[in-house]
């Protein structure tokens, strides 16, 4: 398994492919979350991936926050393969991918709020109450680098 960290404009064609397919079968089919995906926000994305023979293992993306220029606000975070690290291990490489490639003072995400304990251990932590996105609760989280 291999990782990578590209921006947009450095994907392939074929890692634009299988970036979306894996988005869709994890949030729109396994989570029945009815969103348009395709958001023009991958475009000034820093996209970080595992990919096994040629297709997307475990997926995130980094951008920089709209309204804090220096929080990198990191979504879409998947694993396809559950419950062997992959997840623990996309997010370490990713934030080592971050601190290098977007420097910043904070890391934040709206996570899932069946995922907290998960971002919590990585050194996350919780700073909003619940609330409903895209039909799914959700938590503000956020690490201090």
């Amino acid at each position: 398994m291999d990782f990578y960290a590209k921006r947009f404009n450095e994907l392939t064609p074929t890692e634009v492919y299988e970036i979306l397919k894996a988005r869709q079968k994890v949030f729109m089919v396994e989570q029945k979350i009815i969103c348009v995906d395709a958001d023009d926000i991958d475009y000034r994305c820093l996209h970080c991936f595992f990919m096994r023979d040629g297709t997307v293992e475990a997926y995130l993306r980094a951008f920089y926050d709209d309204v804090r220029p220096s929080t990198v606000t990191v979504g879409r975070v998947l694993t396809i393969t559950r419950g062997k690290g992959i997840g623990r291990q996309l997010m370490e490489r990713a934030i080592a991918e971050i601190k290098r490639q977007l420097p910043c003072s904070t890391i934040r995400m709206d996570a899932q709020k069946q995922a907290q304990g998960f971002y919590e251990k990585i050194g996350f932590k919780t700073v909003s109450g619940e609330y409903l996105e895209e039909g799914v609760v959700h938590v503000d989280m956020e690490m201090a680098l």
